[in-house]
């Protein structure tokens, strides 16, 4: 009986603390729970305020029941449930793909609501009554939940996106800088500590961040779809390209898997030090692919966070300093003097396939790169020369939907295609030759 009181001042202290690491983790969750709490307020009006109890009466509860159901973290996840909630549709739609992803709740609502009124027993006009009222509460409290989660401290699931794909880059850049260092000191060269572009020193924790990339899918895919449901807000405008973020969170991951053979490579401990001169030559390319195919990443993650086209330059100058190394790597295994003895192979075989996988995973920075650069021209990134009149025209289309507008002849030709609601634009060979060509003489 004595130790009962410790044991509830024991869970006591561990319950604060624990509520005190998820706060300090994402500050944005207390702020969420708040605007939970007022909107849970705001409908509850239904029952302590006379006029709205005797005009709706025991259906107010729809409304609370609502707002506890639909109000999600994000904007898109609370415009997603609300709307959902709000209109269903037929339940045969719920095997479609398309519809399980954006509308299963509502196909879910429907089903749920049709066989309460079934097993009601209310007759027909009671019904209608009963579907007015419960419609009417469920409308009011979805819409209490939108207009706070929109204008009173919002969380955006596309931000929250665009942050994690640009933090899943960043993370992958720093392994295969920290792996340059760290295989380079692997090998015997302590100097390797003193270099400028050696930041890491001992410090290894770089080494586990790849890992939460290879797990990141199902929350990039829920985030992508919350994003398709909210409004333009901030750099984010009409019709964002949110597939091209999965694209480069799929190229990612395939990234992240041959980082990790990598990673064993740094735990083993069975390599041998003594260096030749094919040795010190497969050192030094792995090294600076794994160096520049680093910085590449970390530009490119910097391009995707900061919407700037400028990084982008860079992470292609990083990129093309990798394939340089890897082709002199190719060179020198090419030249098969140096492979004197069986002996030299054996010894060189683990340091073969670690160029292996950096020549791959070389070739996966490439595709990123060019996603990257895809997603600069689809989102408008700042300072795009390629982007800017692309991103005019398109503005122009969302204004006029479907609409093509005639363009006059004194200006730059262009031909716009509308698909699908969104347009691409691609620039007319009249460009180059604005003056019409000779007739042919006669």
């Amino acid at each position: 009986m004595k130790s009962i009181p410790r044991k509830i001042k024991s869970i006591f202290m561990e319950t604060v603390k624990e509520t005190k690491r998820v706060g300090e983790e994402d500050p944005r969750r207390i702020i969420h729970a708040m605007k939970v709490g007022f909107a849970l307020t705001l409908v509850s009006l239904f029952y302590y305020f006379r006029p709205l109890y005797n005009g709706f009466g025991q259906a107010g509860m729809w409304a609370i029941l609502t707002v506890v159901v639909v109000f999600e973290f994000t904007v898109g996840g609370t415009l997603s449930k609300s709307l959902n909630r709000g209109s269903t549709t037929s339940t045969f739609t719920r095997f479609f793909p398309n519809v399980k992803r954006k509308y299963d709740y509502g196909v879910l609502i429907f089903i749920l609501t049709f066989s309460l009124v079934a097993v009601s027993g209310f007759r027909v006009d009671q019904i209608l009554h009963l579907a007015h009222r419960r419609l009417s509460t469920i409308l009011i409290g979805g819409a209490s939940c939108i207009v706070i989660s929109i204008f009173v401290c919002p969380v955006w699931a596309g931000q929250d996106l665009h942050n994690l794909i640009a933090a899943n880059i960043e993370k992958l850049g720093a392994f295969l800088e920290g792996f340059g260092c760290e295989f380079l000191i692997f090998h015997g060269d302590e100097s390797g500590k003193m270099n400028s572009s050696c930041k890491h020193g001992d410090q290894k924790s770089f080494l586990e961040g790849y890992k939460s990339v290879l797990n990141s899918k199902a929350t990039e895919e829920s985030l992508a779809n919350f994003a398709w449901w909210e409004p333009p807000h901030g750099r984010f405008r009409f019709n964002h390209p949110w597939k091209q973020y999965l694209k480069i969170g799929a190229l990612a991951r395939d990234c992240a898997c041959l980082i990790q053979s990598l990673n064993g490579y740094i735990n083993s401990k069975s390599q041998s030090l003594v260096e030749s001169e094919v040795k010190m030559k497969i050192k030094e390319s792995c090294m600076k692919m794994s160096m520049e195919s680093g910085k590449a990443l970390k530009e490119l993650a910097s391009a995707v966070k900061t919407t700037a086209f400028h990084p982008l330059q860079a992470a292609g100058a990083h990129l093309q300093n990798s394939k340089s190394a890897a082709h002199d790597l190719k060179n020198a295994l090419e030249n098969s003097s140096l492979l004197s003895a069986k002996a030299d192979l054996q010894e060189i075989m683990p340091l073969l396939v670690v160029a292996s996988v950096l020549i791959d995973i070389n070739d996966g920075v490439d595709k990123i790169y060019e996603s990257v650069n895809e997603l600069s021209l689809k989102a408008c990134f700042k300072n795009n020369p390629k982007s800017s009149k692309t991103c005019e025209l398109h503005q122009q289309v969302i204004i006029h939907r479907g609409v093509v507008k005639p363009v006059n002849d004194s200006e730059e030709h262009v031909v716009v295609v509308v698909v699908d609601g969104g347009a691409s634009v691609e620039e007319s060979p009249e460009k180059e030759n604005r003056h019409p060509p000779p007739p042919p003489s006669q």
